[in-house]
């Protein structure tokens, strides 16, 4: 069983994400969703680091990110925090793609 580090990283970045976005701004819905993703994404770790193939979690949550935050971005153009979490949820989505692709390992 091989734990899911990026995975775990992924969500650590999305929920620090919504407490800095609280910290700095007094953003409410900034901390609940940033907490709730991170949550999610925690989550889809944990199961890909139990089952590797199990990636339907985690490219949910990281597909949504990559669309909500990507579309804030698009509108601002600001790299703080739209941009750089657009990008992280994009590679993200790429990782585990990947993962989908490749032949399944016999044991």
């Amino acid at each position: 069983m091989s734990v899911d580090w990026v995975g775990y990283g992924y969500a650590a970045l999305v929920a620090s994400g919504g407490v800095m976005g609280y910290v700095k701004a007094g953003s409410v819905p900034s901390l609940a969703a940033g907490l709730l993703f991170g949550g999610i994404a925690g989550f889809g770790a944990y199961q890909i680091s139990n089952d590797p193939n199990n990636v339907w979690v985690s490219l949910g949550a990281s597909g949504t990110l990559a669309g909500i935050m990507g579309k804030r971005f698009y509108g601002s153009r600001k790299f703080m925090p739209a941009g750089l979490m657009a990008g992280a949820s994009l590679l993200m989505v790429g990782k585990l793609g990947m993962t989908l692709l490749q032949k399944p390992q016999e044991s």
